[in-house]
């Protein structure tokens, strides 16, 4: 496969952003602290963070910037994966709560007796592995085969997935699912016999949290290379003309959003012993919505952008939480309505964009000077 300049130039960045977040990070982590390029653990456990939400973002922009299906239910499947791993989590300190009881502490509050039966295949790390896996996948494997077989598509698969947000929300939220209810899952201590509150196991997570993103991002872009790629661009521009030439898009669409959904597990399992902690708030219509302003801020449909506007949009979500708490939802739908009317092929496509607006003003200082608007057609 021959690269064009222009793509060669891609990969070359991308290679460099790539081996700077798996490799240079992590050891800059490991210099002395009176280094001036030391990074803190802080913020290399927050950057973890925001790595793993880019891998949820990747697949929102393989279902939305290439087939053209705006999902606003995508938390959902982040929190399959990430409750899959906050019950493993919960399990591997059984016995060390303040009760002393064979489960864990809120089921005690709760009043249950016994682990219930959808926790016990997680005792086991391959067991849990494999839910991460299939959970999310298979859950989206029969919701996307009942939607798209119906060809529901545009505004009404939106719809549809919001309303699927809302009602998973209000599923969580309940306590008789035995999931935490409104607190979620929490407190974790111990992954693989590794404390979680050591330095060393949150550096392990990171890399382990950027290698999995840059193997996503590769087998992302092979397969948007791939015929099935360029399938899923033709349902996102023409899909009606796509099935009089024979295609029975329904099999694409639902592979393209059970990709999306395995990923978002996979974001959700990583996301969850970095940040120690999953509510019914992750995985509701808010978060879903905020994985749409990502993908559009990072630049729809380039893949490269969904990472760039995940890690962008949430590093300036941590800095304005901090700083200035009430102006962060303003900034969020500024940011959206912003990209949508002014940018709207996003930061990616920003020099571009620069660039003929750029030439537009060159060309109408040339025009200006040449005398044609100060003279005008009446100067005569």
């Amino acid at each position: 496969m021959t690269l064009s300049p222009t793509q060669t130039r891609k990969l070359a960045l991308g290679v460099t952003a790539g081996v700077a977040v798996v490799i240079v990070i992590p050891v800059l982590n490991l210099l002395p602290k009176t280094s001036a390029v030391y990074v803190s653990d802080f913020y290399l456990n927050l950057f973890g963070k925001y790595l793993a939400l880019a891998i949820l973002a990747l697949g929102m922009d393989l279902l939305w910037g290439y087939a053209g299906i705006l999902s606003l239910g995508q938390a959902v499947f982040l929190g399959l994966g990430g409750y899959t791993m906050g019950m493993h989590l919960m399990q591997q300190m059984v016995g060390q709560g303040k009760y002393g009881e064979n489960i864990p502490d809120f089921m005690v509050w709760n009043q249950i007796k016994e682990l219930p039966f959808h926790w016990k295949p997680f005792d086991s790390f391959p067991n849990t592995v494999l839910g991460i896996l299939l959970v999310p996948t298979c859950f989206a494997l029969v919701f996307g085969f009942l939607t798209f077989r119906t060809r529901i598509r545009g505004v009404y698969v939106s719809i549809l997935t919001q309303a699927l947000a809302f009602a998973t929300w209000l599923l969580f939220n309940r306590n008789e699912m035995a999931l935490g209810g409104t607190n979620g899952l929490t407190d974790y201590k111990m992954l693989l016999g590794f404390s979680l509150l050591s330095p060393a196991t949150q550096r392990g997570l990171y890399v382990v949290t950027a290698l999995t993103l840059v193997f996503a991002l590769l087998a992302c872009m092979l397969l948007v290379r791939s015929k099935f790629g360029q399938i899923l661009r033709a349902v996102r521009d023409a899909e009606t003309r796509l099935r009089f030439s024979g295609y029975s898009t329904t099999g694409y669409k639902v592979a393209a959003f059970s990709i999306a959904a395995l990923l978002a597990g996979v974001a959700g399992a990583l996301y969850v012993p970095q940040v120690g902690i999953i509510t019914p708030n992750q995985i509701g219509v808010l978060p879903s919505l905020e994985v749409v302003v990502w993908v559009a801020v990072g630049g729809r449909g380039t893949l490269f952008g969904a990472v760039l506007g995940a890690i962008v949009v949430n590093a300036a979500r941590s800095y304005l939480t901090a700083k200035y708490p009430e102006l962060w939802p303003f900034v969020l739908g500024g940011l959206f309505v912003g990209v949508v009317l002014l940018f709207p092929r996003g930061l990616v496509g920003l020099p571009n964009q620069a660039a003929k607006w750029l030439e537009r003003f060159r060309t109408f200082m040339e025009v200006w000077r040449a005398g044609t608007i100060g003279a005008g057609p009446h100067a005569r």
